[in-house]
């Protein structure tokens, strides 16, 4: 889905896609009651655990994978076609968060901004596809199984001076920081040398900080964020 770019740039932007900027817990809600009313509370609840379980093997969220392997338990299940449907033919752009095609477009007219994102080989390209955020970044996708473990990768694919990754997880933020360290600016530096926002949400607590300007803000509120969002698409 993408190409090499040949000559560094100044800065290039990484997003990553679920809960960043594709409401990917409304998708699980909507799955949950699909597979309610398909295969039965119980069967939904198996194909959970199961989807779970390859989760940690995998290392990614494969919810293709967990649907095969629910067959595989239950061969002559009714209903198993039209749960497929569900995820080849699901509606991905109404999931997107409010003006996060805005936010893509707003930060090229200081560098490229390129998809990084796991997942497997057929439903997160689709996702990302359908949802409209492919062409956002003009084809510029990347996706891994463990992408904190590729950057290497996409210095090579996509080499610049500086990165600034977008990203709703922690876990990931702090093993990029780890493996590029100060070379790269952080999210006070970005809003402190441009007018861009940076939005920080702790994946344990749920909690969301703000830094405009330089300056931090802790556990903001719905308003505020939108506020500040909306000024950075103006």
């Amino acid at each position: 889905m993408n190409e090499r770019d040949a000559s560094p740039t100044r800065v290039t932007f990484l997003f990553d896609v679920d809960n960043t900027l594709l409401d990917n817990d409304r998708i699980a809600a909507d799955l949950q009651r699909h597979l309610v009313s398909e295969i039965g509370r119980k069967g939904a609840q198996e194909y959970w655990q199961i989807f779970e379980q390859l989760r940690s093997e995998l290392g990614y969220a494969d919810y293709l994978g967990a649907l095969q392997r629910y067959r595989a338990k239950h061969p002559r299940a009714p209903h198993l076609l039209s749960v497929s449907d569900f995820f080849i033919n699901y509606p991905f752009a109404e999931r997107l968060f409010p003006d996060a095609i805005k936010v893509i477009e707003h930060v090229q007219q200081w560098g490229p901004a390129v998809i990084l994102s796991d997942g497997d080989v057929v439903f997160q390209p689709l996702k990302i596809g359908r949802s409209g955020l492919a062409n956002a970044v003009a084809g510029r996708v990347l996706i891994y199984v463990h992408k904190e473990q590729e950057l290497d990768n996409v210095e090579q694919r996509y080499p610049a001076e500086h990165y600034v990754l977008i990203d709703d997880k922690l876990r990931i933020l702090a093993a990029v920081k780890k493996t590029w360290g100060t070379r790269h600016r952080a999210a006070l530096g970005v809003t402190e040398e441009t007018d861009a926002v940076a939005v920080v949400i702790s994946e344990q607590e749920g909690t969301v900080t703000l830094v405009v300007g330089g300056n931090v803000t802790e556990n903001v509120d719905g308003a505020r964020l939108r506020s500040a969002l909306q000024n950075l698409v103006k």
